[in-house]
């Protein structure tokens, strides 16, 4: 009996771990801090759209040869994604962004230095690089600072399209009131990107020290994720790859239209489309945040189906109603794509391969996005705009609707 009150006392440590209690979870502002560097590289990614127009008559050189500019930022994009997730998993989320940041200040100098075309080139490839590093580095350091919060996804998804909205409005604006149009928004740019240098600097992330966790193999490598997790990784392409392919088909179309339906080439009422595109991708996913990952996969289906179908309309019937009903849910059918790829793969995919798994998502999506618009480009040039954009528009639909239609059957535990 002298005993029994000395034993109770030394069993309760065991049963109750105490470093649970000692690892508080970050603050949620840390989580917003975080979100900023994505967003200043994304204003990056789609500044320089309304700007081609007058480097075109600058330098004299063709649409075909703009269609390659274009190109030059998906190869970047694809190439940095494909080493950028394992890096980032093995090495850290800061000793990727830190370098991204820097590329993406490189290219800020060559866009407004430029003397020719090859020089445009690679201020795109550049910021592609950059851009690959922040949806695989960037979005994971969003996530693991949110420590299971819904706000993580969230708000690492809203950076992206907040931003790529962003851009080309602050561009427009600033090309048409400010003295030299093709500098003054990348001087600004600037700026932003040193402030989320800062932003990287102070994170409160911890280091990550060896390959433990993270799949073995070469450091350059097509990205992937557990096998446990490839069903969730579909699940996301099938409604992101088909949203952002819808979004780049109406960035690359907007303008075109905007000349033929409203008789201008104002570059800020170019960049205030695509504002408009991408703010409906930032106020959808606020709106759709608290439903199942399911439902907000097939509300990105169905809102990219009813997109394109209105863009198909807009070119076919020269009318502007259909291209702002195209621009609205273009961006409603890739912020909720996006938002449901990212939170299924948070949510599922160990931390240790959260990068490359965004990565593969991204990846995933561009890849399409960059095909079809170059490829509807030289489409045109053979059997004219309105043939070829019904072509493509109606494949992204098709897409969309298959996508939908994997996840109305395979997405029964997406909640």
């Amino acid at each position: 009996m002298p005993g029994t009150p000395t034993a109770r006392p030394e069993a309760r440590p065991a049963a109750s771990p105490a470093p649970a209690a000692a690892t508080a979870l970050p603050p949620v502002r840390e989580v917003w801090f975080a979100a900023w560097p994505v967003v200043a590289i994304f204003v990056l990614s789609n500044a320089a759209m309304p700007l081609y127009a007058v480097w075109q008559r600058q330098l004299g050189f063709s649409s075909g040869t703009l269609t390659l500019v274009y190109a030059a930022y998906v190869v970047g994009l694809l190439g940095a994604l494909l080493v950028a997730g394992v890096a980032s998993d093995r090495l850290g989320r800061k000793p990727v962004l830190v370098p991204a940041l820097l590329l993406a200040l490189v290219a800020c100098l060559v866009y407004a230095t430029a003397p020719s075309v090859a020089a445009l080139a690679l201020a795109r490839l550049l910021t592609g690089v950059a851009t690959g590093a922040a949806v695989s580095a960037g979005m994971a350091a969003v996530t693991d600072l949110a420590a299971g919060r819904r706000i993580g996804p969230l708000l690492a998804s809203t950076a992206m399209v907040l931003g790529a909205g962003i851009g080309p409005v602050l561009a427009g604006v600033l090309s048409e009131t400010a003295p030299a149009p093709t500098v003054t928004v990348f001087v600004v740019e600037g700026v932003l990107l040193v402030t989320a240098l800062a932003a990287v600097v102070r994170m409160p992330l911890p280091a990550r020290g060896g390959t433990a966790g993270t799949a073995p193999g070469a450091w350059v490598r097509l990205p992937a994720v557990p096998r446990a997790n490839r069903r969730h990784l579909a699940l996301g392409l099938a409604a992101f790859a088909p949203g952002i392919s819808a979004t780049a088909f109406v960035l690359s179309l907007g303008p075109s239209l905007l000349a033929g339906l409203l008789g201008t080439t104002d570059r800020a009422l170019a960049g205030g489309l695509a504002l408009a595109m991408f703010l409906s991708a930032t106020g959808v996913q606020f709106a759709l945040r608290r439903l199942a990952v399911r439902t907000v996969l097939l509300a990105s289906g169905a809102a990219t189906v009813t997109g394109t179908l209105a863009l198909v309309t807009a070119v076919r019937t020269g009318t502007l109603a259909p291209l702002v009903v195209a621009v609205l849910l273009a961006g409603a059918g890739q912020g909720a794509g996006q938002l449901g790829g990212l939170t299924l793969l948070s949510r599922e995919v160990p931390a240790a391969r959260r990068a490359e798994a965004n990565a593969a998502l991204n990846a995933g999506g561009y890849l399409l996005a960059g095909v079809l618009p170059v490829a509807d480009g030289y489409l045109s040039d053979a059997i004219g705009l309105p043939a070829a954009a019904t072509t493509f528009g109606l494949a992204v639909a098709a897409l969309a609707a298959g996508g939908a239609v994997l996840v109305a059957l395979r997405g029964g535990q997406a909640r």
